[in-house]
């Protein structure tokens, strides 16, 4: 698809068109005055103009230029309202092409009033009332946990960048266990030094640790010795007095054992993801995933008998061969187990996963069933005394639909809130871990990345310890 444009607004529209045509390739061409079919027009002249070419479709409407940002809006309700009416179909976020909805609604709801912020979604933005409902939930359980922060609160990420395999869907950069064994070692000796000096700018400048999560990858990739190694850093290292909350992602149940459930709890972290995606075994397969069902039930109960009291399980709505009915033949038996939260994603098609590259493409149908997985989880999840307590999007998601985290009341994940809303920084530590610097009290952010791959981490470290010099700057102008 063409999108001829003649103004700075191509982001917001390349998007928008995206939402229609999740597998076609947007070309965004500027000033041109050749049209090359199927096109669409979206100028700003005199007046604004949209118009829509494809097939023997062709469609156009006008309207009067007031300012950038609602020129801007304004541009993309018109091609939205003929993209619907060419495609049929009615994105249930209406036009919200964005990460963070429930940012957007709390911020409406803060400079103007609760019902103008919800007007906005429903007129301007053509959010569905089922999305709506699930946005103002979500903003007033995320409100409070968000007033928890002060200027020196802070919260820790550690990487841990491997996996037993890689599932078909992901497209994380990551390394497996079976590739990657020599690098193991050597990361996790320097990952204990990065948290060191990590631990040391934190107790300079005199900020106070709220939450710590280790993801990946799949941390439980590693043994137990070397999980040991890394927790023990950081219960010897920062400053544990204020920490709300110690998780790590368990993640694939193959990779969990008695020694390593040992070790985490020894270490105090006291809530876990076990993360299942399906309990159907055949989907297991079609995905890549190299464990069974079985396996999952038998990691989750020995959980418990160890101890854990905060589980969460990790499902996918929209993976490949799965079933509306499979679906909730899945999320009953997660809800007979009864954990504390259960995160369900929504199958995002990513460009340089192994499913993307082996042909597989959104189609309406996939779309139509995801809708109806979520619906289900929805109404079940409630009626289970769950509530949504963060959700986020991400691009070329099925049937552009959303990422939910369900708790059970007390039981929210603060990281989870802390890092989609953005609310204060985050250091991060290990290989593709990004330090976010937080000014409080206002959206300003700066980032500090850290090398993407192990090699890169292990071979260039001191280059990534020399960047950490940066937040004493950060903090020193703010």
């Amino acid at each position: 698809m063409n999108l001829y444009i003649n103004h700075p607004f191509h982001y917001e529209l390349e998007n928008l068109t995206r939402l229609f045509y999740p597998n076609e390739k947007i070309t965004v061409i500027k000033n041109s005055e050749v049209f090359t079919e199927p096109y669409i027009k979206a100028f700003r002249n005199e007046k604004l103009y949209v118009e829509v070419k494809v097939g023997e479709f062709l469609d156009s409407t006008y309207a009067s230029v007031t300012d950038d940002t609602e020129d801007e809006r304004m541009l993309c309700e018109m091609l939205y309202k003929i993209l619907c009416e060419l495609t049929s179909v009615t994105p249930p976020w209406g036009m919200i092409t964005g990460v963070r909805p429930v940012k957007l609604y709390r911020h409406l709801k803060e400079t103007t009033t609760e019902s103008e912020a919800d007007e906005y979604f429903k007129n301007k933005l053509f959010v569905s009332d089922e999305k709506l409902k699930l946005t103002k939930i979500t903003e007033k359980t995320e409100k409070k946990i968000i007033d928890l922060s002060t200027e020196e609160s802070f919260s820790l990420y550690i990487s841990i960048p491997f996996c037993p395999s890689r599932c078909h869907y992901c497209s994380f950069v990551q390394s497996t266990i079976e590739r990657s064994k020599h690098l193991v070692e050597p990361y996790v000796k320097l990952l204990c030094d990065e948290l060191r000096r990590a631990a040391q700018i934190a107790s300079d400048l005199n900020l106070r640790l709220e939450t710590v999560y280790m993801g990946g990858g799949t941390p439980t990739s590693l043994s137990a010795e070397q999980l040991n190694k890394i927790l023990s850093v950081v219960n010897e290292c920062f400053d544990m007095s204020f920490c709300r909350e110690f998780t790590v992602e368990a993640g694939r149940p193959d990779t969990i054992t008695p020694e390593k459930l040992y070790s985490l709890k020894e270490n105090k972290v006291e809530r876990i993801s076990i993360n299942p995606q399906t309990l159907n075994n055949n989907v297991l397969e079609a995905v890549g995933r190299r464990h069974t069902a079985e396996q999952t039930i038998e990691a989750y109960e020995l959980a418990r008998r160890i101890g854990f009291k905060s589980i969460n399980t990790d499902l996918i709505a929209g993976l490949p061969t799965d079933t509306v009915d499979s679906f909730k033949n899945t999320l009953d038996k997660i809800i007979n187990l009864n954990p504390e939260c259960v995160t369900v994603h929504t199958l995002s098609i990513k460009r340089s996963a192994d499913l993307t590259q082996n042909g597989t493409s959104i189609n309406r149908d996939d779309a139509v069933n995801t809708a109806k997985m979520l619906s289900y989880a929805n109404e079940k999840l409630f009626e289970n005394d769950y509530i949504p307590y963060y959700l986020y999007r991400q691009s070329r998601m099925v049937g552009n639909l959303e990422n939910t985290g369900w708790s059970k009341k007390g039981f929210e994940s603060l990281y989870n809130i802390y890092v989609m809303d953005e609310t204060h920084t985050i250091l991060g530590c290990g290989a593709g871990a990004v330090t976010k610097l937080k000014r409080f009290g206002t959206t300003y952010l700066e980032r500090i990345f850290n090398f993407k791959y192990p090699y890169e981490y292990i071979d260039r470290f001191n280059e990534q310890l020399e960047r950490k010099q940066k937040i004493y700057t950060f903090y020193a102008k703010y």
